[in-house]
């Protein structure tokens, strides 16, 4: 009898500490999630900065400095920043190969630009500095 009180005991505790253990992994798994989740909404935040910087700029060839920011500092945010950076750019140049299609008859119309672009964003999320692509007179507002 006493025997398998005891085993109720172990079997309990043995229940009780995998429920204390799965607890912990996910509540460190949510916390994690929540934190990219965060970090995506900010790197979301730094890309529009960029986008709205580079329209009232709107200043020549300055577009490709705009990309590299962009990436840049969504990217600093961690890992859910540059998450969000890479699908953002990734859907505008997408999405302006449609618009080629139709505004042009061909989605190949200015893909030399739409490469650039790209390795810009790359350069960016990399941890380069985007200033590397920042031309001449640009204000330093920028």
């Amino acid at each position: 009898m006493c025997h398998s009180w005891l085993c109720l005991i172990c079997s309990r505790m043995k229940r009780a500490t995998a429920i204390i253990f799965c607890s912990l992994v996910l509540s460190v798994s949510s916390q994690r999630w929540l934190e990219f989740l965060r970090e995506a909404g900010q790197g979301t935040s730094d890309m529009w900065r960029a986008y709205s910087d580079m329209r009232e700029a709107n200043y020549k060839n300055s577009d490709k400095y705009f990309h590299a920011r962009g990436n840049y500092e969504a990217a600093q945010r961690g890992p859910g920043g540059a998450w969000a950076a890479e699908v953002i750019s990734d859907a505008r140049e997408g999405s302006q190969r449609i618009i080629d299609f139709f505004k042009h008859g061909d989605s190949r119309h200015n893909i030399e630009d739409s490469r650039a672009d790209q390795a810009a964003n790359e350069w960016g999320r990399s941890g380069k500095d985007p200033n590397h692509y920042r031309p001449e007179g640009l204000p330093d507002k920028y």
